[in-house]
């Protein structure tokens, strides 16, 4: 039975790149995430939403269904000053707001004598990823949680308080 639009489905997953684990939660929390809500890359849904749960497979994700290809007018030279006391190294990531006040990671590509090349693509653009995924659970999403597009399983909890992350949230 394929899996559908606004069903819950929780994952394990190892993704490599170029040979290379870049990322698992294999052995932690699984991954949990809304179909259609645009929760998980596209080309990684989109296999996922074939299979059943208890199922495992490796899926070859494209960059341009990952997170897209390498966009060279997404480098910015800034000046180094900018980065005042931060020790920078080439490779390094770095974190601030976009004008939108939303969090944006960028990679310190290039360090010059007075200015510093960043590079705004997501470290993994123009990347083929494969993963090996299995499907733990599958299960139709609430109204509430088709309303908020927030799975349970990923909402904080109601107990008024924080997360009990550090993050602050209420």
């Amino acid at each position: 039975m394929a899996i559908a639009e606004n069903q819950i489905v929780s994952i394990e997953y190892e993704v490599k790149s170029n040979g290379e684990v870049v990322d698992s939660n294999v052995g932690g929390d699984l991954l949990t995430f809304m179909v259609g809500k645009q929760q998980i890359i596209p080309g990684l849904e989109e296999q996922v939403c074939t299979m059943d749960a208890g199922e495992k497979a490796d899926v070859l994700v494209p960059a341009v269904k990952a997170y897209g290809t390498y966009n060279d007018d997404a480098l910015q030279e800034v000046p180094k000053e900018q980065f005042a006391g931060i020790e920078l190294t080439e490779g390094m990531s770095l974190y601030g707001q976009n004008e939108d006040g939303g969090t944006v990671q960028v990679t310190v590509k290039e360090i010059k004598d007075e200015n510093v090349m960043i590079d705004y693509n997501h470290p993994l653009a123009g990347k083929d990823l494969m993963f090996t995924v299995s499907i733990s659970t599958i299960r139709e999403a609430t109204a509430s949680e088709i309303e908020t597009g927030i799975p349970a399983e990923n909402a904080a909890p109601e107990s008024g308080g924080s997360c009990g992350t550090g993050c602050g949230c209420h």
